[in-house]
């Protein structure tokens, strides 16, 4: 809504004033834009747009963004903006295509520059090169910054373009010749302009959503924001030991799915710099097994970003050779049986049902389910991944895309991931809560 002209803020010329335009780094600790900003201006003008864009319908007539996902993004913007009142600051929030509301705010606080970190999906970059494209109508600079990975850029031992394919190679030649940045400090006070209508935070229905439901057989309810998650990275370390795990989740190997940090990392609540200082701080507690495989998970977010940085859409191309093997089951059916947790086999049922429920399944649980959506029922990798992104309060685009081509084996990667079970999936057992109370009617026959 426009501001009325006499309400418009009255600012000095000589102010300079630069709008901080967050996304995916909803915290105010290790943050350069937020920190660059308050050293380069005068006043800073932080903005959070709810882009209609992210709560369409997909291709199964579903939010691309479901309730729970809006929900922990809802807090997580609840978050920041409590945090930056406690420093003096406020956060405007607005619902709408930011192209339009950025500038308009740009205009109304007489904004001299804007500050985002660039992201490297194909519709986050195009949503920033719409913003830059008219902020460059009203002669306005935005500024791009890159902090979503573990080591920056400028430090890594070759260009983007020459980024080895083979993750192997990558993080080899990285941990041997980068260093990770320390982390940079948070802001002891923030100014801002005088702002007349900060905005309220959305309903779940007014982003077309219905209300979350948290289902009672879930161990843990993630709460987003940078304090939750700062309190979350504190109870992992407690001790040497990650004691809130769900009950279903304690025969799965220690990866970050016993940190259970990933969704407040998705939103940028907890800086990855940050998780991996804790690392190094207390790998002298001598769980390194936990150490080391939430430093590995780190490399391989950072691996796919720049895979995503270097190959586009490219990366993640499916085969164009046709396939002329007929599958033994209607896949549409297939899909609709595998998205409800009904394909009859009790592990990846209970693994869907958990999904669903909660918003969160482990890594290895991830990659039981997208295997056998992929290689038993062969369905397309792609639906897989769009169910994901909807379900998934942990959500990131590179990572998500990334790992379900990879597992469908249509990009550059030259070496598996994962380490498959030993017995076929439909042999597994399972004692999940997940699992409803007729399993016996779901088991598999041999």
């Amino acid at each position: 809504m426009q501001t009325p002209k006499e309400l418009t803020p009255c600012l000095t010329m000589s102010e300079r004033t630069i709008l901080v335009w967050f996304r995916n780094d909803l915290r105010i600790h290790d943050n350069e834009i937020l920190l660059e900003a308050i050293r380069k201006a005068d006043k800073i003008l932080p903005v959070y747009c709810f882009d209609p864009a992210y709560f369409v319908k997909n291709a199964s007539c579903n939010s691309k963004t479901g309730s729970l996902r809006a929900r922990f993004l809802i807090e997580s913007v609840a978050g920041l903006r409590k945090n930056l009142q406690v420093l003096g600051g406020e956060l405007i929030v607005r619902i709408g295509n930011p192209a339009v509301i950025i500038p308009q705010l740009a205009e109304e606080y007489h904004v001299n520059e804007v500050y985002h970190h660039r992201e490297v999906a194909h519709e986050e970059t195009e949503i920033s090169e719409k913003v830059e494209a008219a902020l460059w109508k009203i002669r306005l600079n935005l500024k791009h910054f890159i902090g979503h990975t573990l080591y920056h850029k400028e430090d890594l031992p070759f260009p983007i373009k020459d980024i080895p394919d083979s993750f192997a190679v990558f993080k080899k030649k990285v941990e041997r010749d980068s260093d990770v940045r320390p982390c940079i400090g948070s802001p002891e006070t923030i100014s801002t302009p005088q702002i007349v209508d900060a905005g309220e935070l959305p309903t779940l229905g007014e982003l077309g959503l219905e209300e979350a439901i948290d289902d009672p057989r879930s161990g843990i309810r993630f709460i987003g924001g940078e304090t939750a998650g700062l309190a979350q990275l504190a109870l992992v370390f407690s001790n040497g030991n990650q004691t809130n795990t769900t009950k279903n989740q304690r025969n799965l190997p220690v990866t970050d799915h016993a940190s259970m940090l990933s969704p407040w990392i998705a939103l940028g609540c907890v800086s990855l710099r940050k998780l991996y200082w804790e690392v190094i701080k207390h790998q002298h507690a001598g769980n390194n097994q936990q150490t080391n495989a939430l430093v590995l998970d780190l490399l391989w977010r950072d691996y796919f970003r720049f895979m995503f940085k270097k190959h586009g859409q490219k990366f993640i191309a499916k085969n164009q050779t046709p396939d002329t093997t007929e599958p033994d089951l209607n896949i549409d059916t297939a899909f609709e049986s595998w998205k409800a947790g009904e394909t009859g086999v009790p592990l990846v049922d209970a693994i869907i049902h958990e999904l669903n429920a909660t918003g969160y399944i482990s890594k290895q649980a991830r990659q039981i389910i997208a295997t056998y959506l992929v290689n038993d029922l062969k369905v397309d990798w792609t639906k897989g991944a769009a169910y994901f992104e909807e379900k998934l309060i942990d959500y990131s685009p590179a990572s998500n895309w990334g790992n379900w081509a990879f597992i469908a084996g249509v990009n550059d990667a030259k070496e598996s991931r994962y380490v498959l079970p030993t017995k076929p999936v439909a042999e597994l057992e399972t004692k999940s809560d997940f699992i409803d109370m007729w399993l016996p009617a779901l088991v598999v026959s041999h």
